[in-house]
């Protein structure tokens, strides 16, 4: 990166130059693979070029400025001030201020890889005119990836890890999904329905299950007309909102049904007055995941000083708490906490030949002298609602 960055004055021109003749060669894509959470298979990233990095992120501001002006409000994900918390506390608005009967949880299955380059062109070619953005975008989904030391074409898809792909991914679905459910599908419903969507994970709340029963179906149909498929496994209906506690007995449960989004579990629950309320709690695998990380960043620093050591661990809580800190999970953010701090004991007693050494006592005066980051809801109620998009 340094030396590009030296270099920029040699290459920018060329690159300019060749931008304006569209005749940009798009180079191919290095892959690399990181860990799925909690899984043993890997996440396939691509890993663009510097100056081809550069050149995706402005080209990507420019679209934005164009797509910002037609994305509708049920779009989150890759957006200005559109995070996961706003989609969090908008779903939870909808769900608590409306007539919210059923939920529909839904995946795309290999989204990023299955789209298809000729619609989405097409969709291109419906908002721009400049041939020199829409012959860019081609040649970065033609660019192909290289992985060990071969270029293999791209025929569909387009690699996640480059500044573009989650702004064509959100082009595409405007398209496919979000104009489709708002001009078509709410139109011929008997009652309330609202998406809420985080680029690829998205949910449907409906008034009626036959509403959601019509709506499941039709979306099959309409994802697979532009190569698209739902995950099985992650896609699923469940009676949610102030009216399935009531009818929970009646399916034989004591309570309602869960669902998951972006790394929360949601159910129903009800206030201090007895009203319902939206419930949100961590995920228990993004849980695992968490107190899994913490405690192998303690074992990658189990010798090196206890300043340094708290440093590293509270950097690593902050972050956390940051996401998951939103109104009614503070529980889970405990357990978060007190995992890491009974690991941090087991490892300064590990320090020691007799690893009974350090007491419980003087543990809690190491805390006291470099204490450990406390747990805090960045989002308390009314902080939560404020971020609704409605």
């Amino acid at each position: 990166m340094e030396a590009a960055k030296e270099s920029f004055g040699e290459w920018i021109e060329p690159m300019l130059q060749s931008i304006h003749r569209q005749g940009y060669r798009a180079p191919a894509v290095r892959r690399v693979y990181i860990p799925k959470p909690g899984k043993t298979e890997k996440r396939p990233l691509g890993v663009p070029t510097v100056s081809d990095r550069a050149l995706q992120r402005s080209t990507a501001e420019v679209l934005s400025a164009i797509y910002e002006q037609d994305f509708l409000p049920c779009s989150f994900g890759g957006r200005p001030e559109r995070s996961a918390h706003h989609a969090l506390s908008t779903l939870n608005e909808v769900i608590s201020g409306g007539m919210t009967g059923w939920v529909l949880e839904a995946d795309l299955k290999n989204f990023f890889g299955s789209l298809s380059h000729e619609w989405m062109l097409r969709f291109i070619e419906h908002r721009v005119g400049d041939p020199r953005l829409i012959s860019l975008i081609r040649r970065w989904l033609k660019a192909g990836v290289l992985e060990d030391g071969a270029v293999h074409p791209s025929d569909e898809g387009t690699t996640q890890g480059g500044s573009i792909s989650v702004l064509l991914s959100n082009v595409y679905l405007h398209y496919v999904l979000d104009l489709w459910f708002e001009r078509v599908v709410k139109t011929r419903l008997r009652g309330e329905a609202r998406l809420v969507r985080y680029i690829d994970d998205f949910v449907i709340c409906f008034q009626y299950r036959s509403d959601a029963l019509r709506v499941e179906e039709a979306l099959r149909h309409r994802l697979g007309k532009f190569g698209l498929t739902l995950e099985p496994t992650k896609t699923k209906l469940v009676e949610f909102g102030r009216f399935a506690q009531r009818h929970a007995g009646k399916h034989g449960r004591n309570r309602p049904e869960t669902f998951y989004f972006l790394g929360m579990t949601l159910y129903c629950t009800r206030n201090l007055k007895g009203n319902f309320k939206v419930g949100m709690r961590t995920e228990k695998s993004r849980l695992r995941r968490s107190v899994s990380s913490l405690q192998a960043l303690m074992r990658e620093m189990r010798h090196h000083t206890i300043r340094k050591q708290v440093g590293a661990i509270n950097a690593v809580l902050r972050g956390h708490y940051a996401y998951y800190g939103v109104a009614g999970n503070y529980r889970s953010l405990t357990k978060v906490y007190r995992a890491g701090e009974r690991y941090w004991l087991k490892v300064l007693r590990s320090r020691s030949r007799d690893g009974g050494h350090l007491t419980w006592d003087a543990f809690q005066q190491i805390k006291e002298r470099t204490p450990l980051q406390q747990p805090k809801l960045r989002l308390p109620y009314r902080a939560l609602r404020a971020l609704a998009v409605l």
